[in-house]
């Protein structure tokens, strides 16, 4: 890829080209000259305007673009991951002082199929690739919402990081009240460890674009806006992938019957392939 100041020459020197060609035509003793000049347009038409293959472009974002992103944006992640971690903290003290919490946030038909020791996903494995569809559509639908309620000077994407906190302590204290806890982070391991932090890199996103619109700095309030929201789309775009690799796990395996060991380790490899991936990706100098 050429740099922008080669890219400006370039173009230069095309319409230059151009407009020697259109003077030697007009110059019958030039004929040789316009015959050059006219293969080495067309041949420099082809190179300009073809453009990368749509393919190659998703493999350079992916492999080149994102990763560094990422890692530039990291801040704003951490940030997601401490607002959704004060939810839970608050999730699971308001749970553990009160279990009628538990009921009124959960709902009773889900309460009871606790409180009877069944896991409520069991349901998933009969219907698993409409299941791992509907999965995948909420998913996307939370991580986009996250990152939309930046917009909102941040308010909404703090209020879901920090709900979904809430909530995934206020299930926790539920199962491990009907002594499921096992069976429900054995359920949660193997997709929650690409969900989990698609979610909070949605959310770092949507923190992103509330610091633009916030503290503009030197840039106009627009300019700045706009500049985040560029920088922030491109984060959001590479935690899709995330949420479509979650979802079929989450239909297929995590409701399965593989023991317990077996959907931890699962877990554990997806994370550190992901923790590899954008921390090693892209290491150029």
């Amino acid at each position: 890829m050429l740099p922008h100041a080669a890219l400006r020459e370039l173009a230069s020197l095309y319409r230059q080209t151009a407009a020697d060609l259109s003077v030697a035509r007009d110059d019958p003793a030039s004929a040789a000259l316009a015959r050059y000049l006219n293969t080495l347009l067309g041949r420099a038409h082809n190179l300009i305007y073809s453009g990368d293959a749509p393919a190659r472009g998703i493999v350079h974002f992916y492999t080149r673009v994102y990763p560094r992103v990422f890692r530039e944006t990291f801040g704003y992640t951490i940030a997601a991951v401490a607002i959704f971690l004060l939810g839970a903290v608050a999730g699971l003290a308001i749970a553990w002082s009160d279990p009628g919490f538990e009921r009124m946030l959960l709902g009773g038909p889900m309460m009871d199929t606790i409180e009877r020791g069944e896991m409520w996903t069991h349901s998933i494995v009969s219907i698993k690739p409409l299941a791992s569809s509907a999965i995948m559509t909420n998913n996307l639908m939370v991580s986009f919402s996250a990152f939309a309620g930046g917009i909102f000077a941040g308010l909404g994407t703090v209020y879901l990081l920090f709900f979904n906190g809430v909530l995934i302590s206020v299930i926790s204290i539920a199962c491990a009240r009907a002594g499921m806890a096992v069976s429900l982070w054995s359920f949660v391991a193997p997709h929650g460890a690409l969900e989990l932090p698609a979610i909070f890199i949605a959310g770092g996103a949507g923190l992103l674009m509330a610091k633009g619109l916030l503290a503009p700095g030197y840039l106009t309030r627009r300019d700045s806006l706009t500049r985040a929201a560029a920088l922030a789309i491109k984060l959001l775009l590479g935690a899709v992938p995330l949420l479509v690799i979650a979802g079929i796990i989450e239909g297929f395996i995590s409701p399965s019957d593989l023991p317990v060991a077996a959907k931890f380790a699962i877990g554990a490899s997806m994370f550190v392939l992901l923790a590899g991936y954008v921390t090693l990706a892209d290491r150029r100098a």
